[in-house]
């Protein structure tokens, strides 16, 4: 039977793709150990982060750097981008130098129990916190979102350090179990941790997490890369359809592809003339 003759007689039968052929495949994060999983999932639910040393070597700091370091140069517009703070977004239409940190299999297996299949990839930004700068404004990444807490994240986001994230030079600074909070901002009460982690290493967070990057008092700058990701059912901050063109979409990985838009949220949700968006891909 084509998908042309399946009858469509209850809701449930919307649940599958119905703009084309193109099945959801498992993401590299099937790689990965279930108990290793299993303990990372943990944590979330616990803490609202898990913090994974060491999975970038030093070689692989060293060309981000290399790489994202001549892009560097105006500073935030306001004092949340943070006025000594330079940013680049929409890093993933500039360079493929960040792709694996994007697509890495730890980040998405956890990915994959967290949000719904075909997830997004809603940003992909280099922060290089600068001498001088002041904390940030803590927030939780999904709070643009008008739903109201308590609830289940809508948004989950990685922070990668390029340079060894200290309590001096800006760290990011997480409020352990907030995720589980309800509309109360933080308070001075509350206990907060800076994330201190060697460069390589990586912080994921759910996206009702309260955080806020840290003051920066020392001599150097601190660089770190920043993949968020949401709900496939959810429009994503950074609009990669338009900034990635087709050839540089082509040459991403599978994952990559389906995280920036190239996918179906069942039954229709990111169809282009009532076809799966991955046949633009095929086109020559």
């Amino acid at each position: 039977m084509s998908i042309d003759d399946e009858p469509v007689t209850t809701l449930d039968d919307l649940k599958s793709d119905l703009a084309g052929r193109h099945k959801w495949t498992p993401s590299g994060g099937a790689a990965v150990d279930p108990a290793i999983v299993d303990a990372d999932m943990a944590a979330l639910d616990r803490d609202g982060y898990v913090i994974w040393e060491n999975l970038l070597g030093a070689d692989e700091c060293e060309q981000i750097r290399e790489t994202v370091g001549p892009m560097l140069s105006h500073t935030g517009r306001n004092s949340f981008e943070g006025r000594r703070t330079q940013r680049i977004y929409s890093v993933l239409s500039r360079t493929r130098v960040c792709d694996r940190l994007v697509d890495h299999p730890r980040v998405l297996a956890v990915l994959d129990r967290l949000l719904m299949p075909n997830y997004l990839l809603s940003a992909l930004q280099a922060i290089n916190i600068q001498p001088g700068e002041s904390p940030q404004l803590p927030h939780h990444d999904d709070g643009f979102y008008p739903i109201p807490r308590p609830r289940d994240p809508l948004a989950a986001a990685t922070i990668w350090a390029i340079d060894d994230f200290t309590a001096d030079n800006g760290a990011t600074v997480v409020l352990p179990g907030s995720h589980r909070w309800g509309r109360r901002p933080p308070g001075p009460d509350d206990p907060a941790v800076p994330v201190v982690m060697p460069a390589g290493s990586c912080v994921l967070f759910v996206g009702t997490l309260w955080h806020g990057g840290g003051a920066n008092t020392t001599a150097d700058a601190r660089l770190a890369i920043t993949a968020q990701y949401c709900q496939p059912w959810l429009r994503p901050m950074e609009a990669y359809t338009l900034s990635m063109p087709r050839d540089a979409a082509r040459t991403v990985s599978d994952d990559i592809q389906r995280m920036i838009g190239y996918s179906i949220h069942p039954p229709f949700v990111g169809n282009v003339d009532g076809l799966h968006p991955l046949r633009l891909l095929e086109q020559p």
